[in-house]
């Protein structure tokens, strides 16, 4: 494919967690480079400091699943279990192999119970030493795309980044870059982050916040409301191990409480994924509803229901923090990266409003933050 003069400078990344996400990630930098959607139409921006979409070159990969471990990553991208729609039949070919990751708490035990072409399938290999992989590939930024719940696996990820000067973008909810004592580790090593817990592109979670500050902008004030999520991926399998929940339900409600100037109540506020549909594969299907009172105490109600493609949804915030980190690097920035954490992740080590957290990020991509 041709690529601009800046392009060539490209934005090496490692990649933990060969999934839906990363595939519909490959698959997108695949599509942008061609020329019939070189008009952006998907994309929050075109350029990013100069940097195209296809800048973004994946050097290193790892992952745990036996169908993956071993094999090239453009093969790897489209094993099973990943079941994401396709943007792209293909993606760029190169030299990458997945390599065996650290397993830890990142496979839920229910994942057994479950056909193989649903649920994780565990290589028998050992795992190899993340930090050396990183230094030998010259990866610059760590995508975590582990499963929810994996707190040890994401940390041991976390630590490979400190050893060695990479950058971890942490689409997960495991409270890394969110976490002062992480984040002023990050800052002390000189690396910029950025997290935690990827927005989509649209998805449930700005939908609900964007409903949540449009009721409070306008003087209605919300008595309870919930949002409830079916899928069919295995993001959605492993969820259904409540205890390996705790810290997406707190990402997910924080990002909707958080537009709210007063406390409605634990007991009236309910969001969390609600249940596996196997056939559903990557459609995930949202189920809203908000109820509060205006104008002298009288009632109004909103429901709502979103169908998205998951992991398309998240590819594309991500393919901007990429190289919003990037230019961060470049400009010596270091420690958690506070407005793009905030416009792009559920829990950010800061919340600031969309619109505010939109504007910085314009200014610091003009030159002006």
């Amino acid at each position: 494919m041709g690529r601009t003069e800046r392009d060539q400078k490209s934005i090496k990344i490692a990649i933990a967690g060969v999934g839906n996400c990363a595939s519909s990630l490959l698959q997108g930098i695949e599509h942008y480079g061609r020329p019939e959607a070189r008009d952006g139409v998907g994309l929050m921006h075109l350029s990013m400091g100069g940097y195209a979409p296809g800048a973004v070159e994946v050097v290193a990969a790892f992952d745990v699943d036996v169908r993956k471990v071993g094999r090239p990553l453009s093969e790897a991208a489209f094993a099973p279990p990943n079941c994401t729609s396709a943007i792209s039949s293909q993606i760029r070919e190169s030299d990458v192999i997945v390599q065996m990751g650290p397993i830890h708490d990142g496979v839920a035990p229910h994942m057994a119970d479950y056909a193989e072409e649903q649920a994780f399938r565990v290589a028998d290999e050992p795992p190899v030493d993340v930090a050396k992989a990183l230094v030998e590939s010259g990866a610059e930024i760590l995508v975590s795309y582990l499963p929810v719940g994996s707190q040890k696996a994401v940390s041991a990820y976390a630590e490979a980044c400190l050893a060695t000067g990479v950058s971890l973008v942490n689409c997960v909810p495991v409270f890394i870059v969110s976490d002062p004592a992480w984040g002023e580790r990050f800052r002390a090593a000189g690396i910029p982050c950025a997290g935690d817990d990827i927005k989509s592109q649209l998805g449930a979670t700005i939908l609900h916040r964007t409903l949540a500050r449009l009721f409070v902008d306008r003087g209605v004030r919300i008595d309870r409301t919930y949002q409830l999520n079916t899928g069919g991926n295995t993001d959605f399998l492993n969820m259904l191990s409540r205890e390996r929940l705790a810290s997406k339900k707190v990402s997910k409600t924080e990002a909707v409480t958080s537009q709210l100037p007063y406390d409605a109540g634990a007991g009236n506020v309910h969001i969390g994924p609600s249940d596996y549909v196997p056939w559903q594969k990557d459609n995930k299907i949202c189920f809203l509803r908000i109820e509060g009172h205006g104008f002298g105490g009288a009632p109004i109600e909103l429901e709502a229901r979103l169908s998205v493609q998951d992991s398309p949804n998240s590819a594309g915030i991500v393919i901007d923090v990429l190289r919003y980190v990037k230019l961060a690097r470049e400009r010596g920035i270091a420690g958690p990266l506070l407005p793009i954490s905030a416009y792009t992740m559920k829990h950010p080590p800061v919340q600031m409003p969309d619109i505010d957290a939109a504007q910085r990020i314009e200014e610091f991509l003009a030159g002006r933050a």
